[in-house]
């Protein structure tokens, strides 16, 4: 039993690998979307900097088209001042001027506001396209990294599944069915090696009289609690040292 057992044993063990290999591919689709949820929103900081300087530019271009139309209208004025037939239109006329061109100096102070303001728009911009390049960098290595991991476990799988269908033959047909039967239900962890008086997997203490029948090796034992296959391993031989120590 023991040499067509190893065979079953050796199978789990590829198993257990390829579960293993399974998990982390499974996870590298996630790792590579949160690489791309964060070069988005690099880019959105980017993108919001540069949308304020085209509202800036917007709102600078208002100012001065209202500053323009103004001016018009104070060249207007000045023209009418030689038109008014009275002082009290005439006084009336200049006030109107003098009100009009104060209304242009505030607007003006506000242009001014506004190209000031387009200067630290633009050191931002700057700020922002270099943390921008630089971390796009960063993931971009990142990026590479996981896609060769991903290729690598690819080829890991590859070359375990052919061990495996190498394998499968050499179990006997009896073992197999029964592996493939507890595989199913429980996630793929059939066996439970053995070392002391507990299963490995469930930690559920083993009968004196079925650990004597598993040291044997002459039958398939199933744990009590879990219900998957035992077979002794005993303690390595650091352990036993330490315990005649």
């Amino acid at each position: 039993m023991e040499q067509e057992f190893e065979s079953l044993i050796s199978l789990q063990e590829i198993d257990k690998k390829l579960i293993s290999l399974k998990k982390e591919l499974n996870q590298i689709p996630l790792k590579l979307k949160e690489i791309e949820d964060k070069r988005k929103k690099n880019q959105e900081e980017l993108s919001k900097a540069k949308e304020k300087l085209i509202a800036n530019q917007k709102k600078r271009k208002e100012l001065e088209l209202e500053v323009q139309s103004l001016k018009e209208k104070v060249s207007k004025y000045k023209k009418q001042l030689y038109e008014v037939k009275t002082n009290k239109e005439y006084a009336s006329m200049l006030k109107e001027i003098e009100f009009t061109e104060g209304e242009i100096e505030k607007l003006e102070e506000k242009i001014i506001e506004e190209l000031l303001n387009a200067d630290e728009i633009q050191a931002e911009i700057k700020k922002a396209e270099e943390i921008n390049q630089r971390e796009n960098n960063k993931l971009q290595e990142e990026e590479q990294k996981i896609k060769s991991k991903r290729e690598k476990i690819l080829n890991e799988i590859e070359e375990l599944n052919k061990e495996r269908k190498e394998l499968i033959p050499k179990v006997p047909k009896n073992y197999l069915e029964l592996y493939e039967k507890i595989f199913s239900k429980k996630n793929g962890i059939v066996l439970s090696p053995v070392s002391d008086e507990f299963c490995s997997v469930c930690n559920m203490r083993i009968r004196p009289q079925m650990l004597n029948e598993l040291k044997s090796n002459k039958d398939l034992i199933f744990c009590e609690n879990c219900g998957r296959i035992l077979y002794w391993v005993g303690k390595p031989a650091s352990e036993k040292k330490k315990k005649r120590a």
